[in-house]
């Protein structure tokens, strides 16, 4: 069991509202494909001809732009990658790190349904673009 806090679109938005800086874990071209206004990207997997590959400098990147005490909300696409990344970045030492459980697009079940609805379904602020 994961002892990583996770909150709906609506709570990451207003934890934003709060200070928090929103980190979106998916690769670049989901990124900029849209994403909630004012996150940043630091991809947890890379897109590749082959498929999604792990960053091996996720860890690193983190630590070189954000400091252990820093705000941070994270999401992905529906969840999981998301979790990861705060599973990695609390076993680094950071202390202040929620996980937007539902994602950019929806949480979704085994089926592939809707079981949450994600940042963009919720309404909330996206942009798209470089």
């Amino acid at each position: 069991m994961s002892n990583v806090k996770r909150v709906s679109p609506r709570e990451a938005k207003a934890l934003m509202d709060e200070g928090y800086v929103y980190v979106d874990v998916r690769s670049e071209p989901e990124f900029l494909a849209g994403r909630p206004t004012g996150s940043v990207n630091v991809p947890l997997f890379h897109m590749s001809p082959a498929g999604m590959s792990p960053n091996p400098d996720f860890l690193a990147t983190m630590q070189a732009r954000f400091p252990k005490d820093a705000k941070l909300v994270l999401g992905c696409r529906s969840g999981n990658r998301s979790l990861r990344a705060a599973e990695i970045l609390l076993a680094a030492g950071y202390t202040d790190i929620v996980e937007q459980r539902a994602g950019y697009d929806g949480a979704r079940g085994p089926f592939g349904n809707v079981t949450e609805k994600g940042w963009v379904s919720e309404g909330l602020p996206v942009e798209e673009g470089a």
